[in-house]
């Protein structure tokens, strides 16, 4: 017989430009009912995979389009043998991540016409995401019409920054014409973890100072103060700050006329800082740790030399934060490299001894990627590694608006 859900089924969707990924989560008990990937929206050989609390499901098929995308994303939900809702309006509300919500966004919001039209307008500073975002707001509006949608962004727990955080040394005409500026991203990962390490301590964020260190592919690092973002890595783009995966993070900008006057285009640039640089770029193995740290166990100097570029940077930020945050009684570590990377954490921990930041190693080794303290008992900061959960963080987001007093719910 298939298992029901007890409370309010709220659904979560990341849409991107060639992949739709969605989960369901029963609220506010906060229990993962399903979790589905359509891949390869765009071409003949599209699939859809689901694991729920019934069982597996999956198919594969030309999926041509984001429509033909939300259509199987219904069905699997509804399969009678391994869906999770008996009929699509038992779904409660619809959370979407979306990328950039420019200045319009400091927090969450309920879905209306204003709320798409600030997503449009700020589609020239996301429009990699942004679309794709809208794509999947307006699809799931079609298929749930009387269900409210909300819109959870990437940059709005970063509205809280001051302008000397926020600004760049640019002539003033380009922030009030073109309002360049740091956005910061991975808002709600940070947000997220940072609340969870808090409640692990069992300490109040009106008084607890944080810096989260978000390290994947895309790797950023925040400070937080009473709950706040202060300051971020991230900037403009995903493409300031630490070196990623395949990012270069910062470099001198000469570097970019440099290479214009080589014969470079605009569009090679684009492409190696974005997509060839960073770990990949460095190394010019991979921009997957395990195989950097493979390699430098047998030696390989490229590959040792990108691992400590990438400690390095790291610490400059968090030293750097340290600084304007005045005292940090807690440090973060999550994402992929952040919550299964053990050696790398050592490596960023090393010499932050004088900012009152002492790992315990073998504690550091034995906790690997669980959530849990890695520092000395004496240590002023508690060192944590807490995983990241995006997907639950915006089904909270959406059950807490959706069932505010007075909300508006169709």
């Amino acid at each position: 017989m298939r298992k029901q859900q007890s409370g309010a089924p709220i659904l979560v969707i990341n849409c991107g430009s060639s992949s739709l990924k969605y989960e369901v989560y029963d609220m506010p008990g906060r229990d993962s009912l399903a979790r589905g990937s359509i891949e390869r929206i765009g071409e003949k050989n599209g699939k859809i995979t689901q694991v729920s609390i019934n069982g597996k499901y999956g198919r594969e098929e030309s999926i041509p389009d984001h429509e033909r995308a939300m259509e199987l994303m219904v069905a699997a939900l509804l399969d009678e043998h391994n869906g999770v809702v008996e009929g699509i309006e038992e779904i409660k509300g619809v959370g979407h991540r979306v990328v950039h919500g420019g200045e319009n966004y400091a927090e969450s919001v309920i879905i209306d016409d204003a709320v798409i039209a600030a997503i449009e307008k700020n589609i020239e500073l996301a429009p990699l995401h942004n679309p794709v975002n809208l794509t999947g707001i307006l699809g799931a509006q079609q298929r749930l019409p009387h269900v409210p949608q909300v819109a959870v962004f990437d940059t709005a727990f970063h509205q809280t920054l001051t302008p000397a955080a926020y600004l760049y040394g640019l002539p003033r005409e380009l922030y009030d014409k073109y309002k360049i500026r740091r956005y910061g991203f991975h808002g709600t990962s940070h947000r997220y973890v940072a609340s969870q390490a808090i409640k692990y301590l069992k300490r109040s964020s009106e008084n607890t100072n944080v810096i989260s260190c978000h390290l994947g592919n895309g790797a950023s690092i925040t400070a937080i103060r009473n709950g706040r973002s202060i300051d971020t890595s991230m900037g403009f783009t995903p493409l300031e700050g630490l070196m990623m995966g395949t990012r270069s993070g910062d470099i001198d900008p000469a570097i970019i006329f440099f290479l214009l006057e080589r014969g470079y285009t605009a569009e090679q640039l684009n492409e190696m800082l974005n997509k060839q640089s960073g770990l990949l770029g460095l190394s010019g193995i991979s921009n997957d740790l395990r195989d950097l740290e493979d390699a430098a166990e047998r030696g390989d100097r490229n590959a040792m030399e990108a691992l400590d570029v990438y400690a390095y940077r790291i610490r400059k930020f968090i030293g750097a934060y340290a600084a304007n945050i005045v005292k940090v009684d807690i440090l973060v570590f999550t994402g992929g490299i952040g919550q299964y990377g053990a050696r790398m954490r050592e490596r960023i921990c090393n010499r932050l001894e004088n900012l009152g930041i002492v790992m315990d190693y073998r504690k550091n080794l034995e906790n690997g990627p669980r959530e849990g303290i890695i520092s000395m008992d004496y240590s002023p900061t508690a060192i944590v590694v807490e995983p990241t959960n995006e997907e639950l963080q915006i089904a909270i987001d959406t059950y807490e608006l959706i069932s505010a007093p007075g909300a508006r719910t169709a």
